[in-house]
């Protein structure tokens, strides 16, 4: 296939590649503080438009569930942006009350749409109201966050702090249901559920990725994992299964071609 943003390569690294939800379109968004767009052919690929961010290189950006949205948080600053695809504008989130960060970078955003769930420091998490971008509640994990992951049917959010432990929270009471710890983990680096809410999936620095079933995960502190995957040699950046759970992905940015099909 071709380059899939061959009509704009970015200048700066890339952060966030992500198909729209619905339509045959795929964005980019990278350092250089640009997020573009284009329409996904495999004969031209044509870009449909891209938008700047004037000193604001993007850590991360993100569709609405709807599609008629983009999130973008940048590298260092307590601002979010929120371009809106159906009118054209672009939206900035000068800040969130109630949250007192130097940073906001992180981000998950609720498979049903409703919620944002924010990555503080010192282990805080907000979760936001999608719709009006305003704080219902805060949460807090022992150290500190390095990921977070909805279960497909928003009901949980699963945390996997920095010590290699990882939280299991209700949503709507925003309470702490369960706490397990990742075995053998130094440092948590990312995580997944999959979208039958079967397997939970643990990546830490050593490279190694753990998985889980998820009955194991809400009953025992100590689960012991299905597999553990010691393909990688660097630190795990991202696992990511596919619609149907029959593949996982894992992969590390900090080697060339570090990605593995599982």
């Amino acid at each position: 296939c071709l380059p899939a943003n061959q009509e704009r390569f970015a200048n700066g690294k890339l952060v966030t590649v992500q198909f729209h939800p619905s339509a045959q379109v795929v964005m980019t968004a990278g350092r250089d503080r640009s997020v573009s767009l284009f329409q996904v052919d495999a004969i031209t690929n044509p870009r449909i438009q891209s938008i700047y961010l004037e000193s604001f290189p993007i850590y991360k950006a993100c569709f609405s569930v709807d599609g008629e949205q983009v999130i973008a948080t940048g590298t260092h600053h307590k601002m979010f942006f929120v371009y809106d695809m159906m009118s054209g504008s672009i939206i900035p989130i000068q800040r969130v009350r109630g949250i007192e960060e130097r940073f906001l970078k992180d981000f998950e955003v609720s498979p049903d749409g409703s919620f944002m769930l924010l990555t503080g420091t010192s282990g805080y998490l907000h979760l936001l109201s999608m719709k009006t971008k305003e704080l219902i509640s805060t949460m807090k994990v022992n150290g500190r966050c390095t990921a977070s992951a909805f279960t497909p049917d928003s009901s949980k959010i699963y945390s996997y702090s920095k010590e290699g432990e990882v939280f299991i929270w209700d949503v709507r009471s925003r309470k702490c249901l369960h706490k397990f710890e990742d075995e053998g983990s130094l440092e948590g680096k990312c995580m997944a559920l999959s979208k039958n809410n079967q397997y939970v999936a643990c990546g830490s620095a050593s490279g190694v990725v753990n998985l889980y079933t998820t009955d194991a995960c809400l009953k025992e502190t100590r689960p012991k994992p299905v597999k553990a995957i010691m393909n990688l040699v660097t630190s795990a950046t991202c696992v990511t299964f596919n619609p149907t759970t029959e593949i996982l992905a894992v992969a590390s940015r900090e080697a060339d071609e570090a990605v593995k099909l599982v």
